[in-house]
């Protein structure tokens, strides 16, 4: 039945339809001539001596078919009446979205080639629609970025600008005070290269077109790595570090490189609001088909509030805090866009107790690749 539910073989019906209607009207007049003909032989009434001049002088077979063409044409535009008002609808429908109406629904009440039709332009504006709200969301990402960008950039900016200035018209009482200025200017510069690495960093991490190499990575070997460089950082931050890692390799697929500047960025944001807890643990397990990294500070909690925006650019749960240590707001956005390039997922929970930061990766096989 779905072959026949087809506009060419509804076409096809009407016009059938349309033949044999005309047909019938023109055998009714057919057998009505032929009944004058036979009831009035002497030809005195008008109409039968019409029909016999015609039939003389024209002929029956091109009188038929000079009535009948009509007869055809109405019968065919009165069936296909709704076929072409439905035409008119998805015309209509079609007007409607290009004017920029993208919530509009064509009806689609069959399964032939115009309920395809109907069906394709209501998902292409679907689609559309999805699009331009993505493009939207996009344009808005891309402002807030320079917001952010602007808003942290003009405060460090603005304290070299301030101390140069008094090193420039030598307003500083003695070399002592010119020393501490440029010590100042010094610092406030170091705190900009680091906002704008790490703005590079995010950009190019989070850009789709980044490389991965994807090879066999250990990542219990590479965490041990790691927290063995991490020493001296955590000896300045009076911390040290606890490492568990399961029995045999724990084997995941990735860029080691970019691996290693998630976990920079775990272990530093650890450093920075975990110091207070002494400890860092740092533990590596296989769970089914995944491989689990937990970093564990003691510090203070993170409120509950800030935690479902914890990931986002230039997002900062104590922001006067954050500053004076030197945060940009984008360690953990480019940890984010580091693991959803892994194909893994990074999440966090924090209590009065502890704070975790917990990735997860598919695990790989260290003999394919």
């Amino acid at each position: 039945m779905k072959r026949f539910d087809t506009l060419s073989w509804r076409l096809a019906g009407f016009g059938l339809a349309s033949l044999m209607l005309t047909c019938l009207i023109l055998a009714g007049a057919f057998f009505g001539a032929s009944l004058l003909l036979w009831l009035n032989p002497s030809r005195s009434f008008w109409l039968v001596k019409l029909i016999r001049w015609t039939i003389n002088n024209i002929g029956s077979l091109p009188v038929l078919l000079l009535a009948g063409a009509p007869l055809y044409v109405f019968f065919f535009l009165a069936l296909t009446k709704s076929t072409m008002g439905y035409l008119r609808s998805i015309s209509s429908g079609v007007q409607n979205i290009a004017g920029g109406n993208l919530s509009y629904r064509i009806a689609v009440p069959g399964t032939d080639e115009l309920g395809t039709l109907a069906d394709n332009i209501n998902k292409m504006a679907v689609k559309l629609k999805t699009a331009m709200e993505e493009e939207r969301s996009a344009a808005k990402a891309k402002d807030d970025l320079i917001t952010g960008v602007s808003h942290d950039l003009r405060t460090p900016l603005t304290s070299v600008l301030g101390f140069l200035e008094f090193v420039e018209k030598d307003r500083y009482a003695d070399e002592t005070e010119l020393r501490y200025y440029v010590n100042i200017a010094y610092d406030k510069s170091l705190a900009l290269k680091k906002l704008i690495d790490d703005l590079f960093e995010y950009t190019r991490v989070s850009s789709t077109g980044l490389p991965i190499r994807h090879e066999p990575v250990n990542l219990g070997n590479l965490l041990e790595q790691l927290a063995e460089e991490f020493v001296p950082v955590l000896e300045g931050a009076g911390m040290t570090y606890r490492i568990h890692t399961g029995a045999g390799p724990l084997m995941i697929r990735g860029d080691a490189d970019e691996l290693v500047r998630l976990y920079e960025n775990l272990f530093t944001n650890a450093v920075r609001y975990g110091k207070e807890g002494k400890i860092l643990d740092i533990s590596v397990s296989k769970r089914q088909d995944k491989v689990i990294g937990v970093c564990t500070n003691y510090g203070q909690p993170i409120p509950a509030e800030d935690i479902p925006h914890l990931f986002q650019r230039f997002y900062r749960v104590d922001k006067s805090r954050s500053r004076e240590t030197g945060g940009s707001g984008l360690g953990l956005a480019i940890a984010k866009s580091i693991a959803e390039l892994h194909s893994g997922l990074i999440t966090v929970k924090s209590s009065r107790k502890q704070t975790e930061f917990e990735t997860v990766f598919p695990a790989g096989c260290p003999d394919k690749e």
